[in-house]
């Protein structure tokens, strides 16, 4: 019972936080001054590995184009950055980026692919806005919950991830795949968004993965 209450009280507050910005910078500050971490748990563990990735690849040095950008990578010091939100720009269109094939050496793809009706589309046109040599960074979600934002169609394991990047036309040599999940963690997405909180370990259960992603590099020669 207590900790059904205490899941009732901590959807309210995130649901409120969510809705009102004052009180989410009230509730942020505290969380701050307490040591409760707000990160989703689905993306701590996957944010951390993925900032690695981006950092080997020398941020400096880079064209970024974000798809649907959020707040966690418009930061990092990229040589430029700019975005397409979907789905004022429909990445599964082949017409949504007129102008820019092979301008970019990175794109973003974060928390996107599991809502498009037509992943494989929108793959093929990521293939074609990058250089020859270029990456492509996706995130998705795995075991939550489904999220109509507008429409939650597709996951992929790490091995799924893998094989429809290759089918997209990424080159197979050059496509690193990650997860991260546990019980713990898929149990905490039930009621909620599940937040790390107080967690300062986060262990790893391949056979429960909440996030999965992957970089993949376009052929040199495409």
């Amino acid at each position: 019972m207590r900790l059904a209450s205490l899941d009732k009280i901590r959807q309210s507050i995130h649901g409120r936080a969510e809705r009102d910005e004052g009180f989410k910078r009230r509730i942020t500050g505290l969380a701050r001054t307490i040591g409760y971490d707000l990160t989703h748990l689905q993306r701590k563990v996957c944010y951390e590995h993925c900032r690695r990735l981006i950092e080997e690849l020398g941020p400096s040095r880079l064209d970024v184009l974000e798809i649907s950008a959020g707040d966690a990578w418009r930061r990092l010091p990229f040589r430029s950055y700019r975005t397409l939100d979907y789905p004022e720009h429909d990445i599964c269109d082949p017409h949504a980026a007129p102008g820019l094939d092979g301008q970019f050496d990175l794109i973003i793809a974060d928390q996107v692919f599991e809502h498009l009706l037509w992943p494989y589309r929108a793959g093929r046109n990521v293939l074609r806005l990058l250089r020859p040599g270029g990456h492509f960074l996706v995130m998705t979600p795995f075991m939550i919950r489904i999220h109509d934002v507008p429409v939650d169609c597709t996951r992929w394991t790490e091995l799924g991830m893998r094989h429809f990047l290759i089918e997209c036309g990424f080159d197979e040599s050059g496509i690193r795949t990650a997860s991260w999940g546990n019980r713990d963690a898929v149990r905490a997405n039930f009621v909620t968004w599940g937040r790390v909180g107080w967690r300062r370990s986060m262990p790893n259960d391949p056979r429960y993965p909440i996030a999965v992603w992957a970089l993949a590099r376009k052929p040199a020669a495409a």
